[in-house]
């Protein structure tokens, strides 16, 4: 197996490994990843609207509006018509919502310096550098 190919191995593990343990340590919020992406991508984007929020999380539309359903029922969202366009639907966080990602933060946060600690800035650079060319690639194709 040649380095390319260990690599994408790794990289599909790290990711699997390190959302299963956020999930573990997200679990008493009720809320699944997918969930918890939706509202730190509002929280970081601000209001959007429903098909861009599909684009951004990368899930079908149909499989958002159950997830906007759900959280909307919980309070921590809701959806308004686009002045410019009555047809669209924006999503916006609730202050409800506020708390809640809070926490999500603060343990995002804890378990990143947990698996980061023994890592050297220059190896991070340059690991996030190899990561964000990929990123790039991939959303140029």
């Amino acid at each position: 197996m040649n380095v390319g190919e260990q690599f994408a191995i790794e990289l599909g593990r790290v990711s699997r490994q390190w959302r299963k343990r956020l999930d573990e340590r997200l679990k008493h919020t009720g809320l699944t990843q997918a969930r918890w992406m939706v509202l730190l991508h509002l929280s970081r984007t601000g209001p959007m609207s429903q098909r861009e929020l599909a684009e951004t999380v990368g899930i079908e539309g149909p499989t958002l509006v159950r997830m906007l359903d759900s959280l909307e029922g919980q309070g921590l969202l809701e959806r308004r018509a686009c002045e410019d366009d009555r047809r669209v639907k924006r999503v916006y966080l609730t202050e409800a919502a506020r708390p809640v990602l809070a926490e999500i933060t603060s343990i995002a946060t804890a378990l990143r310096k947990e698996l980061l600690a023994e890592m050297a800035d220059g190896e991070l650079r340059a690991a996030w550098k190899v990561l964000k060319d990929i990123g790039d690639r991939l959303e140029n194709l």
